[in-house]
Formats: C-alpha cells, sequence, structure tokens
C-alpha cells in the first residue's frame, strides 16, 4: 500500500498542484460588503419598483394626505367646542351671579314690604274710626342718653284714608330745671318740616346744658299760624 502511494507521487500520475497569491482579509471584506451592499441596492431598487407598478406607493401617499386632513378637521372641531365651553361656561358663572343678586334683592324687597306691612296695621290700628280731628299727634316719645343727651320721636297722622298731603310744621319745646332753677329750650335748629299723606314720623337728637334736668316735653303741629295738633309728656326725675 505504500509502496503503491509512493510510486504515484513519484511518477506523472501524480496529481497536479497550483501556485496561488493569497488575498489579504481586509480586502476581502471589503469586496464581501461592496457585493452585499450592491445586493441590497438591487433589492431595494426592486421593491421600489414593484410597490410602483403595483401603485401601492400612490394610494399610501393618498391614504396619509387624507389622514392630514382629517387630523386638520378634528383640531378644527375641538377647537371649536373648546370655544363654545369656555363661552358657556362664563356665560353660566355670570347667570348665577346675576341670580344670586336678584336673590338677594328679592329677600331686600320681601323683608322692607313685611315691615311696610305692619307698620300700615300699626297705623290702621291708631286710626279711630269716627275722629274730629284731621291731624293728630299719636306718639310723643323722649329718653335720656347717657352724657347729656335727649332723644325724641313723633308720630303724626291724618285719619281720612284719601286726605291730600300736609305741609306743615312740628314745633318742640323742653321744660324742666336748670341749676335748681325753671328752664326751658326749644329745638336747636328751630321748627322741623313736616310733609306726608298718612302718617308722618320724626325724630332726632338733642344736646342738653350739662345741669338740665328735663321734667317734659311738648310737641305742636301748625299749619301756617294754626295749631292742628298737641301733645306733652312728663319724664321722670
Amino acid at each position: 500500500m505504500r509502496w503503491k502511494l509512493l510510486r504515484r507521487r513519484l511518477t506523472i500520475s501524480a496529481p497536479r498542484m497550483k501556485v496561488r497569491t493569497a488575498m489579504p482579509w481586509p480586502l476581502r471584506w471589503a469586496v464581501i460588503a461592496i457585493v452585499l451592499g450592491f445586493c441590497g441596492a438591487i433589492s431595494l431598487w426592486a421593491f421600489e419598483l414593484g410597490k410602483s407598478l403595483a401603485g401601492l406607493d400612490t394610494r399610501a401617499k393618498e391614504e396619509l394626505v387624507q389622514l392630514r386632513s382629517e387630523v386638520e378637521r378634528l383640531r378644527d372641531e375641538r377647537d371649536k367646542v373648546q370655544s363654545v365651553l369656555n363661552t358657556s361656561g362664563s356665560l353660566l358663572t355670570t347667570e348665577r351671579a346675576a341670580q344670586s343678586r336678584l336673590t338677594a334683592q328679592v329677600r331686600q324687597l320681601e323683608a322692607e314690604n313685611r315691615g311696610l306691612r305692619d307698620d300700615l296695621a300699626f297705623f290702621e290700628k291708631l286710626m279711630p274710626v269716627n275722629a274730629n280731628e284731621a291731624v293728630a299727634i299719636r306718639a310723643l316719645q323722649a329718653e335720656m342718653l347717657a352724657g347729656s343727651q335727649l332723644k325724641w320721636q313723633v308720630l303724626v297722622i291724618q285719619h281720612a284714608r284719601n286726605a291730600p298731603e300736609f305741609r306743615g310744621k312740628l314745633l318742640l319745646s323742653l321744660g324742666g330745671t336748670l341749676d335748681g332753677k325753671p328752664w326751658s329750650m326749644d329745638l336747636p335748629d328751630g321748627a322741623r318740616d313736616l310733609r306726608f299723606r298718612q302718617y308722618g314720623r320724626l325724630e332726632g337728637m338733642v344736646d342738653l346744658p350739662s345741669q338740665a334736668v328735663v321734667k317734659n316735653v311738648s310737641a305742636r303741629v301748625v299749619d301756617g299760624t294754626s295749631t292742628r295738633a298737641v301733645q306733652s309728656i312728663q319724664l321722670g326725675t
């Protein structure tokens, strides 16, 4: 067996040998990369050409344009809805504020109406059914306050329900003692104007001398030179 192998190598029938130059491995990798890149470019070109021939690229562009238009439309609708919501919120806030003001005004008017009804009922009780006097003083009140002040209040009424407006004056005088001697005084501002149709109410404050003692208060309603009503009250000492 060995003899046969040795004879084959030494005779003409031995296998031929070729001598080749070795290619450096960086150059080999560069060639491989260029080949692969060329193949990839051809594949991409073929893919794009296929899409173009099939009409896929055109449809994709049309769908993209439609989607962009739809997005813009939806944005416009959203902005409009947001604007309506903001306007509605402002109107609702304004309406609530106006409703609160109206509610407060209604409550105030109801309270004033109740007060007027109570005053009317009180004054109707004070009016006699058969009265001979057209004008009368129905309430004269006076009280001493802290210090040397006197608070007074006068209520004057007309008995007739549809009486014309009364125009006159109210005279108020105080009587008592000052330093143990008799003393009297009128209102510092003089007579007070009195104008009313059904009833008139006047009140005020009077500053007294430090040593004055008020014992009586007198009120008089005059119309020109004629006295229409007089009333006096006594104060406790």
